[in-house]
């Protein structure tokens, strides 16, 4: 199979996907992407630079200015999709991630090739993330340019031979009249990796905390408002006053991924910590980690801290799961898919730190109690987010699009906790 991948950022939510394809030496892989990382080389995987001619012009309405940087980013993969062509390279299959553009042209360089989209996101001005928080009303600015910001998603949807989403809730979002177009397949996590390790004490190249019985932990891309972290750090102030021998590891970028940035530049971590005063003896900020020792965070972790708007949920949180973690999730569309209050883990008040707080405080004190939710988050991660299992289910339904047989969507039946198949 010769296949097509495409995303500005490598390998993203491709790289087990493309790690299978590229092991076998009767496949050609090629992966296109904004993005070199030289330092992260895949066997069997080629890769293809786009590069836009400019940035989208400071004078282009700002309605549409997302639109114009994703006919740039499209404009610039179909120049370098014709070059691969004139080098020979004709994919069975492509693979691209809508949204940013990279998918919008793909078509015009190989008409005759199947495409399947990762439909990640559909933005909504009402009833998701957008205007979940009260404090921060949208104006009639923010609701029309959320609308323009789906037009090269919904060129996607129309253009695509199919689409899938990692989750229902995710799936949801999408206009109900094309949702019979995408199937739902979670990208998977590695559970022979992410295993629990109990009794692990946390001991990193900067930090030894094994002198340390109580450790709650937090793990975001960034810190910022869509992940909860102005509620986490107050949540935080609660905990130290209670706990006195209780310490915090976070870890994550000082930047926002997702959301508003703070008009005068500050991060939320230097706001909060103005505004709440914490033990900084007793919190670490330990930035992003590479795998290794993130798995030791988790995997040392008593308690969990999960939260996040009616958004795309976080890799994390189910790696979290797969380690035996006891999550205190945020009550909210993407958590609740996945946990279920007091089975395989706990659910609170997104808005709430002192809820927060209380659960943590929960499970510290009851330990023993925990050990069953602690088994059944592992077990939730096994039985529907296995990465084995569902990468040969994401090759199959590469299999299918590229031979035009039509796939099987994969939902949810209402009250059972596993994937089905439905046609």
């Amino acid at each position: 199979m010769r296949a097509l991948f495409l995303h500005p950022n490598f390998p993203a939510q491709y790289r087990h996907i493309i790690t299978a394809l590229g092991a076998d030496p009767s496949n050609q892989v090629v992966f296109c992407t904004k993005n070199e990382r030289p330092e992260w080389k895949i066997p069997g995987v080629l890769k293809a630079l786009f590069k836009p001619t400019r940035d989208p012009s400071p004078e282009t309405h700002q309605y549409v200015r997302s639109l114009e940087s994703a006919v740039l980013y499209g404009q610039a993969v179909h120049r370098t999709a014709e070059q691969l062509k004139a080098k020979g390279f004709v994919p069975d299959i492509i693979c691209g991630h809508s949204g940013w553009g990279p998918t919008l042209f793909v078509k015009e360089a190989f008409p005759e090739t199947p495409l399947l989209c990762y439909f990640e996101w559909f933005y909504h001005a009402r009833g998701s993330d957008a205007d979940f928080d009260p404090a921060e009303p949208l104006t009639i600015d923010d609701m029309a340019r959320i609308r323009v910001k789906n037009a090269p998603i919904l060129i996607d949807l129309y253009t695509c031979d199919w689409g899938l989403s990692p989750t229902c809730w995710q799936r949801s979002q999408f206009p109900s009249e094309l949702q019979t177009k995408l199937s739902v397949l979670h990208d998977g996590v590695d559970t022979s990796y992410f295993v629990p390790n109990p009794g692990a004490k946390l001991v990193l190249p900067d930090l030894d905390l094994s002198h340390v019985d109580e450790l709650v932990t937090y793990v975001a891309r960034g810190m910022e408002p869509y992940r909860g972290f102005p509620e986490f750090i107050e949540a935080v102030a609660y905990i130290q006053e209670r706990r006195p021998n209780c310490h915090v590891v976070v870890v994550g970028s000082e930047r926002v991924c997702y959301g508003k940035s703070l008009p005068n530049g500050e991060s939320y971590k230097d706001h909060m910590l103005k505004k709440i005063p914490l033990d900084m003896s007793r919190i670490h900020f330990v930035g992003p980690l590479p795998y290794g020792q993130y798995l030791q965070v988790i995997q040392a972790s008593d308690v969990h801290i999960y939260l996040t708007r009616p958004f795309v949920l976080s890799w994390s949180m189910i790696e979290s799961l797969s380690t035996g973690c006891l999550v205190v999730g945020s009550d909210t569309p993407p958590v609740q898919e996945v946990i279920e209050d007091g089975k395989n883990g706990l659910l609170v008040d997104f808005f709430s730190p002192k809820q927060i707080a209380d659960r943590v405080d929960q499970v510290l004190d009851h330990p023993d109690r925990m050990a069953e939710i602690r088994q059944r988050a592992r077990e939730t991660a096994l039985e529907r987010y296995n990465l084995s299992a569902l990468l040969s289910q994401q090759l199959q339904l590469i299999t299918e699009v590229a031979n035009r047989s039509l796939p099987a969507t994969v939902g949810r039946i209402e009250g059972i906790g596993f994937p089905v198949k439905q046609v």
